[in-house]
């Protein structure tokens, strides 16, 4: 028989307490935009800013791989150039090993930082094309479409299709 550890009060009291969150990074981003409405999800280790049904932001200040550290800019390629006018610190991020990417960063370091961020934060106000971009149905491993099903209710699916056909 297995004996029961006994628990202090203090330590159960703990495990009790809502898990702390990190603090947001780049506050300031979100409440320019606050009239919009905007919602956030974790994304990458980040914080993804989201209005309506598109992903327009995401905000980023890890300790590690700091050159990415800003605020993310969720747009295509076609439309950097003229970003670039506006942005001229303004880059791909290095954090996902391509190139080029759609996700441009205004890098935290850059000392025009905080005003890049406020600029970007206008053109989302004012529904710049540019800047957001509808996230696609997300598609299994092997390339095809989910329809909305999470992984396991395909793998199930397959698995029911294959008992069929032995019968």
């Amino acid at each position: 028989m297995t004996k029961r550890k006994h628990v202090s009060p203090e330590a159960l009291d703990a495990s009790l307490l809502p898990k702390q969150r990190k603090p947001i990074p780049h506050a300031f981003v979100l409440d320019a935009i606050s009239t919009l409405s905007p919602y956030t999800r974790p994304m990458f280790g980040c914080l993804a800013i989201y209005v309506k049904d598109k992903i327009v932001l995401i905000l980023r200040d890890k300790p590690t791989n700091t050159a990415d550290n800003g605020v993310w800019l969720a747009t295509a390629q076609e439309h950097h150039q003229s970003l670039r006018h506006e942005f001229p610190n303004m880059r791909s991020i290095q954090v996902l090993g391509k190139r080029v990417t759609g996700w441009q960063v205004l890098p935290v370091d850059a000392p025009d930082f905080e005003s890049a961020a406020l600029r970007a934060c206008e053109l989302v106000l004012a529904g710049d094309a540019r800047i957001g971009k509808i996230p696609g149905a997300r598609t299994s491993k092997s390339g095809s479409k989910a329809a909305g099903r999470s992984s396991k209710q395909i793998k199930t699916s397959k698995r029911h299709a294959t008992d069929r056909n032995r019968r």
